[in-house]
């Protein structure tokens, strides 16, 4: 393996850690309601928090003039201003961490003449959609500001798309760098196949998890498998025109999301039972395995994150558990294309 390969590679690695960390706390961040807190964005002077008791006043009188403070926290304390404007700024903040640690190591390795053109510019790309991303947050959270105190489920659902885009980007050229060199010889064509279509499946899953997220569709119907004795609820198609259900309808996005998840949950299982038996690596062979006992994982906190109504802990793992679910078909991807 090419030296440069694995700097680059657990450089890569570290910032998709970094990202990871930044779904999960942008989960809690919308989970405690602290995702308006911040209604100005300063790029640079925005890095420095309130200092003392009079910056922190003027931003609580900022905060005061925004529709959530008035058409929700009307009467909040300051102190509990205090507590959602930290988890707010924390997530900004985290942001432009990432912005900086991937920034200074790629001029590095640019200076150091380690990067050739094709991954020069592949990794541009992954800074440029970096710099996407902030843009799209704000432009989510632009959503909340005017009249409406909530921000919109399909530009929650685009920022999360986003960051699991640049997530999975990342890691798939870190791993491609991590095992440069070593077979090529593919899996089985139609374990590829079978392997492919699942990986859609749990971004699918994964993705309709945003729209329950920003219509708050785990408050309601907190039962399961039923939906308050029903296995098909009434109001499915109460949104017109009907197309507009699955992503406006409250009913809809949670039902939808509910069964995508068990779709999901029997097809990783399917394709783990086939996978065992074919001639694959006892890399990709663990991959599998990692596979289904996620899915499980996954399923089993969505569950119980529905049954107790989404407290922050539990709502924050399973956003978590979900990108492990991810990160973990990323590898195996990696593997079956080389089966080393």
């Amino acid at each position: 393996m090419n030296g440069n390969y694995r700097q680059i590679a657990l450089w890569l690695f570290g910032c998709c850690a970094l990202v990871f960390a930044m779904v999960v706390l942008g989960g809690v961040t919308r989970l405690t309601g602290s995702g308006l807190s911040m209604v100005d964005w300063h790029p640079v002077s925005g890095v420095v928090p309130p200092l003392n008791d009079t910056q922190w006043l003027a931003e609580f009188e900022n905060y005061q003039t925004s529709p959530e403070y008035r058409k929700i926290n009307r009467g909040m304390s300051l102190a509990a201003f205090k507590r959602i404007f930290l988890f707010e700024y924390a997530h900004r903040v985290l942001g432009r961490a990432i912005g900086i640690a991937f920034l200074l190591p790629y001029v590095y390795f640019f200076v150091r003449r380690m990067l050739d053109r094709a991954l020069l510019i592949r990794l541009a790309g992954v800074f440029a959609l970096g710099a996407l991303q902030g843009l799209l947050g704000w432009y989510m959270v632009k959503s909340g500001l005017v009249d409406n105190p909530h921000v919109s489920q399909y530009r929650l659902t685009a920022h999360l798309a986003l960051a699991v885009l640049i997530y999975g980007y990342m890691l798939w050229l870190g791993l491609r760098l991590w095992y440069d060199g070593e077979s090529h010889e593919a899996a089985p064509r139609r374990l590829r196949s079978m392997t492919f279509a699942v990986s859609a499946l749990i971004v699918v899953t994964l993705l309709s998890g945003g729209f329950v997220a920003g219509l708050k569709a785990g408050l309601i119907y907190n039962t399961f498998p039923l939906m308050n004795g029903q296995w098909i609820p009434d109001g499915m198609l109460a949104v017109q025109p009907v197309i507009l259900n699955p992503f406006e309808n409250i009913v809809t996005v949670q039902f939808d999301h509910r069964w995508l998840a068990i779709a999901t949950l029997v097809a990783v299982l399917a394709l783990w039972a086939y996978a065992v038996r074919q001639p694959v690596s006892s890399r990709a062979r663990v991959g599998y395995h990692l596979l289904a006992l996620f899915a499980c994982a996954q399923v089993g906190s969505g569950v119980a994150t529905l049954l107790l109504r989404v407290p922050v802990s539990l709502g924050a793992a399973h956003q978590g558990t979900a990108l492990l679910l991810f990160t973990v078909v990323v590898y195996v991807d990696q593997a079956i294309r080389r089966n080393a």
